[in-house]
Protein backbone atom coordinates (compact mmCIF):
# COMPACT_ATOMS: atom_id res chain seq x y z
CA UNK A 1 0.00 0.00 0.00
CA UNK A 2 1.35 3.43 -0.81
CA UNK A 3 2.04 5.77 2.08
CA UNK A 4 1.10 9.41 1.93
CA UNK A 5 4.15 11.36 0.89
CA UNK A 6 5.35 14.27 2.99
CA UNK A 7 3.94 16.59 0.33
CA UNK A 8 0.62 15.55 -1.10
CA UNK A 9 -1.66 16.83 -3.81
CA UNK A 10 -4.58 16.65 -1.37
CA UNK A 11 -5.67 20.13 -0.33
CA UNK A 12 -7.75 21.40 2.59
CA UNK A 13 -10.54 22.06 0.09
CA UNK A 14 -10.34 18.45 -1.13
CA UNK A 15 -10.69 17.25 2.45
CA UNK A 16 -13.76 19.43 3.02
CA UNK A 17 -15.37 18.21 -0.22
CA UNK A 18 -14.70 14.53 0.52
CA UNK A 19 -15.99 14.77 4.08
CA UNK A 20 -19.14 16.65 2.98
CA UNK A 21 -19.98 14.17 0.21
CA UNK A 22 -19.18 11.15 2.36
CA UNK A 23 -21.49 12.27 5.16
CA UNK A 24 -24.22 13.26 2.70
CA UNK A 25 -24.12 9.66 1.46
CA UNK A 26 -23.86 8.28 4.99
CA UNK A 27 -27.08 10.02 6.01
CA UNK A 28 -29.02 8.00 3.41
CA UNK A 29 -27.03 4.76 3.47
CA UNK A 30 -29.18 1.82 4.64
CA UNK A 31 -26.49 0.36 6.92
CA UNK A 32 -24.53 3.43 8.02
CA UNK A 33 -27.43 5.88 8.49
CA UNK A 34 -28.80 4.31 11.69
CA UNK A 35 -25.33 3.98 13.21
CA UNK A 36 -24.50 7.63 12.71
CA UNK A 37 -28.03 8.88 13.44
CA UNK A 38 -27.84 7.34 16.91
CA UNK A 39 -24.92 9.61 17.81
CA UNK A 40 -24.83 12.72 15.64
CA UNK A 41 -27.31 15.51 16.15
CA UNK A 42 -25.15 18.37 14.86
CA UNK A 43 -23.89 17.31 11.43
CA UNK A 44 -21.99 20.55 10.65
CA UNK A 45 -20.05 20.27 13.94
CA UNK A 46 -19.32 16.59 13.33
CA UNK A 47 -18.14 17.22 9.78
CA UNK A 48 -15.91 20.09 10.95
CA UNK A 49 -14.36 17.78 13.54
CA UNK A 50 -13.70 15.09 10.93
CA UNK A 51 -12.22 17.68 8.55
CA UNK A 52 -9.81 18.63 11.37
CA UNK A 53 -9.00 14.94 11.86
CA UNK A 54 -8.16 14.37 8.19
CA UNK A 55 -6.25 17.66 7.93
CA UNK A 56 -4.11 16.45 10.83
CA UNK A 57 -3.66 12.95 9.43
CA UNK A 58 -2.89 14.06 5.87
CA UNK A 59 -1.47 17.57 6.10
CA UNK A 60 -0.06 17.55 9.64
CA UNK A 61 -2.33 20.41 10.72
CA UNK A 62 -3.10 20.82 14.40
CA UNK A 63 -6.64 21.23 15.64
CA UNK A 64 -8.19 17.79 16.02
CA UNK A 65 -8.91 16.76 19.56
CA UNK A 66 -10.33 13.38 20.40
CA UNK A 67 -9.72 9.69 20.09
CA UNK A 68 -11.37 7.86 17.20
CA UNK A 69 -10.73 4.54 18.96
CA UNK A 70 -12.49 5.62 22.14
CA UNK A 71 -15.40 7.12 20.20
CA UNK A 72 -15.95 4.00 18.11
CA UNK A 73 -15.59 1.62 21.04
CA UNK A 74 -17.99 3.62 23.22
CA UNK A 75 -20.62 4.03 20.52
CA UNK A 76 -22.12 0.65 21.31
CA UNK A 77 -23.67 0.12 17.88
CA UNK A 78 -20.48 0.04 15.80
CA UNK A 79 -19.47 -3.48 14.82
CA UNK A 80 -16.29 -4.73 13.19
CA UNK A 81 -18.16 -5.61 10.00
CA UNK A 82 -19.32 -1.99 9.56
CA UNK A 83 -15.81 -0.85 8.67
CA UNK A 84 -15.80 -2.64 5.30
CA UNK A 85 -19.05 -0.85 4.41
CA UNK A 86 -17.67 2.50 5.63
CA UNK A 87 -14.45 2.08 3.67
CA UNK A 88 -16.22 1.02 0.47
CA UNK A 89 -18.38 4.15 0.57
CA UNK A 90 -15.37 6.30 1.44
CA UNK A 91 -13.39 4.84 -1.47
CA UNK A 92 -16.29 5.59 -3.83
CA UNK A 93 -16.30 9.22 -2.75
CA UNK A 94 -12.51 9.49 -3.04
CA UNK A 95 -12.52 8.18 -6.61
CA UNK A 96 -15.37 10.52 -7.56
CA UNK A 97 -13.68 13.65 -6.25
CA UNK A 98 -9.92 13.15 -6.51
CA UNK A 99 -7.39 12.23 -9.14
CA UNK A 100 -6.33 8.56 -9.01
CA UNK A 101 -3.01 8.97 -7.14
CA UNK A 102 -4.22 11.15 -4.25
CA UNK A 103 -7.40 9.04 -4.02
CA UNK A 104 -5.27 5.88 -3.70
CA UNK A 105 -3.00 7.51 -1.12
CA UNK A 106 -5.89 8.69 1.03
CA UNK A 107 -7.64 5.34 0.63
CA UNK A 108 -4.53 3.50 1.84
CA UNK A 109 -4.40 5.70 4.93
CA UNK A 110 -8.14 5.27 5.57
CA UNK A 111 -7.82 1.49 5.26
CA UNK A 112 -4.91 1.40 7.73
CA UNK A 113 -6.86 3.51 10.21
CA UNK A 114 -10.02 1.49 9.58
CA UNK A 115 -8.18 -1.77 10.20
CA UNK A 116 -6.98 -0.48 13.57
CA UNK A 117 -10.43 0.77 14.53
CA UNK A 118 -12.04 -2.49 13.42
CA UNK A 119 -9.64 -4.50 15.54
CA UNK A 120 -10.26 -2.21 18.52
CA UNK A 121 -14.04 -2.43 18.19
CA UNK A 122 -13.85 -6.18 17.72
CA UNK A 123 -11.61 -6.51 20.77
CA UNK A 124 -13.96 -4.47 22.96
CA UNK A 125 -16.89 -6.69 21.93
CA UNK A 126 -15.24 -10.04 22.65
CA UNK A 127 -16.14 -11.97 25.73
CA UNK A 128 -13.68 -11.88 28.57
CA UNK A 129 -11.27 -14.80 28.41
CA UNK A 130 -11.58 -15.26 24.62
CA UNK A 131 -8.44 -14.50 22.62
CA UNK A 132 -8.51 -11.48 20.32
CA UNK A 133 -8.95 -11.93 16.58
CA UNK A 134 -5.78 -10.78 14.92
CA UNK A 135 -6.87 -10.76 11.29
Amino acid sequence: MPDLPRRTAITPTDIERVVARFYARTRVHPILRPIFAAHITDWPAHEAKIVRFWRGAILGDAGYEGSPMVAHRRAGNVRAEHFAVWLALFDTVLTELLEPEPAAQWSALAHRLGRGLRLGVDDSAREKGNPPRLG
